[in-house]
């Protein structure tokens, strides 16, 4: 089954006051293939730290880029990496949990 996800790009502003704000730009469309959801557990300073991955197949696309961010099924998963083989891109995306 695919599902398609939109495509972002986050900008990062400072704001008047000093702070820092981010807005998502979007890039587009994609349709994903993807497997299975996994979970990641880390142990920082500061506590537990918890990562969703998962992988997706898609057709091939220059936008597709590492820190760029896919939305879908109600969530925001980060392009960690991905690599291209045979036309389609192979995409590792991950979310805190």
């Amino acid at each position: 089954m695919k599902t398609l996800a939109e495509l972002l790009e986050a900008v990062e502003a400072e704001t008047p006051y000093g702070g820092r704000s981010v807005t998502y730009e979007p890039l587009g469309w994609v349709w994903l293939k993807l497997g299975p959801r996994r979970r990641r557990e880390r142990t920082e300073a500061g506590g537990l730290h918890v990562m969703e991955t998962v992988t997706g197949e898609t057709r091939a696309d220059a936008r597709l880029e590492g820190g760029r961010v896919l939305r879908f099924g109600g969530a925001d998963w980060r392009i960690r990496s991905g690599e291209t083989v045979g036309g389609r891109a192979i995409l590792n995306l991950e979310r805190p949990r």
